[in-house]
């Protein structure tokens, strides 16, 4: 690569506004917003459409030069971040931040992918209709890194992660090609389901510039209820016993230890517990509903707490008498990675195993994690019912962030996920690998599935260009068949 010729042919290509090599300007998306991963890059370029995206890469391919996509950079995995080498350029989708189109009578809406999840929600509320994907992150996070990552967040037990709301996609190939897939076809059966391949790839085989997502009606009211108990599984009781009663309005089960909520009482500000006396475990539930159903929810709501009171399932309950308290008790869920932090050090694993099983792998391994570990507390807390929860383990006293995670840290994640592992769960819910997790991937993924993955990076990234190093280590993405075998 002539280190001259790139930015002079990228600047000529984008514009002053579309490439810039200044450090400032460049410096705020070289690192991770967790701190976690800096790297270089040759430069920073933001095209404002599809086309320029296709010409950009295609000028990459050219050159030879890795591209890092990025969005919101909200990713807690590294995904987003180059290396350290400076042979990269950072392609940043922000300025792709047009809704299309958004056809209320068909619910759904064209996005680019620089568009803010939050800037969404307000669009479709608009309209009359909602969204029905979110997470704390909404107000940085970007379309375009949504699907990428195939995101998951607190609705995802009734309506399921981003691959379920991505009707349609647009994407620009390694070679500059655009994929264009927006149509909406609900049934298509023209061979493999490209769409899919690329939701969840964290831009290793594409860079997602659009996509067509599912709308739904708005809300027409919402219960939000908090239930304390003794045991996790007690928990897992309560949410099958919501099922099976009200699956219809079921729209986010959360589970938090005393720990967590203590945390976060201490770390907040106003913030008040929901019930009088402290509990090994917590459960935050949301129904929800269109008009239709709404004036039905409070009932339902009652019923399904008293029965579970009556069955020693639950040990006390409350429900939210307005919207503001309801919102009281989210905000207690959503403070508890801040409250963590603020303790210490901790090792964050976002992990899932079978829905059924879960609680049980909670019961049973965080007591594993401290004997293992001694000083050390674990933490689980999260997505009960789609079978996933932020497994945390955090440090003693006296450890010094940065310095612990490279050490002793490393180890607790192995041990981590070699229970997962053996439980038949999976390393990465709802976050991705980025670059956090590819080694942990490499030791632990199925062999058939792990040379699935490298075959199809090949065909269509053969120059290994596109965000090199996440999801699959270099050698391993790109080795010819039979090579250092």
């Amino acid at each position: 690569m002539n280190d001259t010729a790139f930015p002079a042919e990228a600047r000529a290509l984008l514009g002053p506004r579309g490439f810039t090599q200044d450090a400032e300007l460049m410096e705020p998306w070289l690192t991770d917003w967790r701190g976690r991963y800096s790297g270089k890059a040759i430069g920073l370029a933001s095209p404002a459409s599809t086309q320029e995206v296709a010409a950009f890469v295609k000028l990459c391919a050219a050159h030879g030069v890795p591209i890092v996509p990025q969005g919101g950079n909200s990713g807690m995995s590294g995904g987003a971040t180059p290396d350290g080498q400076g042979r990269s350029v950072l392609l940043s989708l922000r300025r792709m931040n047009a809704i299309r189109s958004l056809d209320a009578d068909g619910m759904q809406a064209t996005c680019e992918a620089g568009v803010i999840l939050q800037t969404l929600h307000e669009a479709a509320d608009e309209a009359g209709l909602r969204f029905p994907l979110t997470l704390g992150g909404k107000g940085s996070a970007t379309i375009g890194g949504l699907v990428s990552t195939n995101a998951g967040g607190t609705q995802v037990l009734r309506h399921g992660t981003m691959r379920a709301q991505v009707l349609g996609i647009e994407a620009v190939l390694a070679d500059g090609e655009i994929f264009d897939a927006l149509a909406p076809l609900k049934k298509d059966n023209r061979g493999f389901d490209l769409k899919q391949l690329l939701i969840g790839s964290e831009g290793t085989l594409g860079i997602v510039t659009a996509a067509t997502l599912r709308l739904l009606p708005a809300l027409g009211g919402r219960v939000v209820m908090w239930a304390g108990m003794n045991d996790v599984r007690d928990a897992r009781r309560l949410l099958v016993r919501a099922q099976r009663q009200c699956a219809q309005v079921l729209e986010g089960f959360e589970v938090m230890p005393r720990h967590a909520l203590e945390a976060v009482l201490a770390h907040s500000d106003g913030a008040r517990a929901p019930l009088s006396q402290p509990h090994e475990w917590n459960a935050l539930i949301e129904f929800a509903a269109d008009a239709p159903g709404a004036n039905q929810l409070m009932s339902m709501a009652e019923d399904l707490l008293s029965q579970a009171l009556d069955a020693g399932e639950i040990a006390d309950a409350t429900i939210a008498a307005s919207e503001g308290q309801a919102d009281g008790f989210w905000a207690l869920r959503d403070e508890i990675a801040p409250a963590e932090r603020a303790i210490g050090p901790a090792m964050q694993h976002d992990i899932s195993v079978p829905v059924d099983r879960m609680a049980d792998f909670v019961a049973e391994t965080l007591p594993l994690v401290e004997e293992r570990f001694p000083g050390m507390r674990a933490v689980a807390f999260g997505h009960l019912g789609d079978g996933n929860v932020h497994y945390h383990v955090l440090a003693p006293k006296g450890a010094v962030r940065g310095e612990w995670e490279a050490s002793e840290g490393k180890a607790v994640s192995r041990f981590v996920h070699d229970l997962v592992a053996r439980w038949g769960g999976s390393i990465s819910a709802e976050h991705g690998i980025g670059q956090m997790k590819v080694d942990e991937l490499a030791r632990l993924d199925d062999p058939a599935r792990r040379s699935m993955m490298r075959a199809v990076k090949r065909a269509l990234d053969p120059q290994g260009l596109l965000n090199p190093g996440k999801l699959l280590p270099d050698e391993q993405a790109l080795a010819p068949e039979g090579a250092n075998a």
